[in-house]
């Protein structure tokens, strides 16, 4: 059965990421995918946007897929519903990424199986916003 990497674990994890895909992130404000990227944005993080319906979100340049961001990524962070998450998992995994974190509401066991075998970190049904102000608060 699958479990959510500790606490402890996802505060380093946060504490050393600088870069953050974040796929499905939407250009609508009032979207909890952009609220989040904006929220991460402001707390220091590089957000790279990957969607193909967008140029640019939040005044970066938007990718069509995980695998085709030129630069470093630490985590994906992963606003899909969780039927459509393995193929995302499949394409972060090119990219070797820190961790693939899928948000609030969102689980898939065969990705999250599929991410473990590949050595890569996976958070499922929590939000990335929360655990950043719950674990690190103002930082």
């Amino acid at each position: 059965m699958f479990q959510n990497p500790t606490d402890v674990q996802i505060k380093e994890l946060l504490q050393k990421a600088n870069t953050v895909a974040v796929v499905g992130l939407s250009d609508k404000p009032e979207r909890d995918s952009h609220k989040v990227a904006k929220y991460l944005q402001g707390k220091g993080y590089k957000i790279i946007p990957v969607n193909p319906k967008y140029d640019s979100v939040l005044g970066e340049k938007c990718y069509k897929k995980v695998s085709e961001i030129p630069e470093q990524v630490d985590i994906v962070d992963v606003f899909r519903r969780s039927i459509d998450t393995p193929p995302v998992v499949d394409d972060a995994i090119s990219i070797k990424p820190a961790a693939i974190w899928l948000q609030l509401g969102i689980v898939n066991e065969d990705a999250a199986n599929t991410a473990q075998q590949n050595n890569l970190m996976i958070i499922m049904d929590r939000c990335i916003k929360v655990d950043h102000a719950k674990l690190l608060g103002d930082q």
